[in-house]
């Protein structure tokens, strides 16, 4: 892990700066959470689950090597390295590389054209250079979410299809209890390392350092695998649920597309931003069900929740059963 390939990067100037927070962007949890709901409920439905899928997948990976390798971030350990964004989780892999890779190359094997598979991997390789510039990531960081990432965009490319046509020979409650499940695992996965590492003490040199950012390190939490799994259960929940009322179609005038996103956004904003606001965020029994309880409900928000409301409204057309 050496600092001197992000300080020759830094060094590059700061005109950089702003492509590279742009790009940054481009493989943030907060942009896909903003795509997603438009994927699914205005574009392409069948598309948007699936993104939405590849997308909690890559995290709770993230989340589970994160604390098994246990590395520091370049600013961490080194005051060459200047810090132009605060993260408190560790560092290997990069979650912005793992996540562009996996996720724009799903959106590129639903199109299945050249053009498209060359922007994902530019869009992959800037967003993961972006990390080096700000100096969040190492080099390995970075190369390892590539790979990891393009590990987990293999994986859905070949098996998604073989799932999806299992799973929908299954009965509703079989879905529901298949998604419950595997929320279950993610949870399970994270309290193992969680567990593993009690006891690690964080060198009083990366604390000090990540200070200069604005935020000191806590790599060690529950929080992003609880996101994940609650994430996981509502939105397999909500698929099962909406599949018994006909499915979900995001076709439709482009002003109802619109009407949709808005309308849904909204639900989303209250149920994310809302019971954030309300909700405690420490690391405590109650706060640990409650987020969990909270991502599920935004979850099934996206994928039934809305639309219901889009049929009840007329924003879409329900398929007749």
């Amino acid at each position: 892990m050496d600092v001197n390939w992000n300080i020759v990067i830094q060094s590059l100037g700061a005109w950089l700066e702003l492509p590279m927070r742009f790009f940054t962007f481009l493989g943030s949890e907060n942009f896909f959470f903003l795509v997603l709901p438009l994927l699914y409920w205005s574009v392409d439905a069948r598309l948007g689950l699936r993104v939405a899928m590849v997308l909690v997948t890559s995290n709770s990976v993230n989340s589970l090597f994160k604390l098994v390798f246990a590395l520091p971030r370049p600013y961490w350990v080194s005051v060459d390295v200047v810090p132009m964004a605060a993260e408190t989780s560790f560092g290997v892999p990069s979650g912005h590389a793992q996540n562009a890779l996996a996720l724009w190359g799903t959106m590129a094997g639903r199109l299945d054209r050249r053009w498209a598979w060359v922007t994902a991997f530019l869009l992959a390789f800037f967003i993961g250079f972006s990390r080096l510039y700000l100096g969040v990531h190492f080099v390995l960081d970075v190369l390892v979410g590539w790979l990891i990432g393009g590990v987990l965009l293999a994986a859905f490319l070949y098996l998604w299809e073989p799932i999806s046509a299992w799973l929908s020979k299954r009965t509703f409650v079989e879905q529901v209890l298949v998604a419950f499940i595997a929320s279950l695992i993610v949870i399970g996965l994270g309290a193992w390392q969680v567990n593993r590492l009690d006891g690690f003490i964080i060198p009083q040199e990366w604390i000090d350092n990540a200070l200069r950012a604005g935020e000191a390190p806590a790599p060690i939490s529950m929080g992003g695998f609880l996101t994940s799994a609650g994430t996981l259960f509502g939105l397999g929940a909500g698929v099962a649920w909406i599949s018994t009322r006909g499915g979900y179609s995001a076709s439709g005038p482009t002003e109802k597309r619109a009407l949709r996103y808005v309308v849904g956004l909204i639900g989303v904003l209250i149920l994310w931003m809302g019971l954030g606001e309300v909700f405690p965020r420490d690391e405590t029994m109650i706060s640990y069900v409650l987020r969990y309880f909270r991502y599920m409900l935004v979850g099934f928000w996206v994928s039934a929740g809305a639309p219901w409301l889009f049929f009840h409204f007329k924003l879409a057309d329900q398929p007749k059963i």
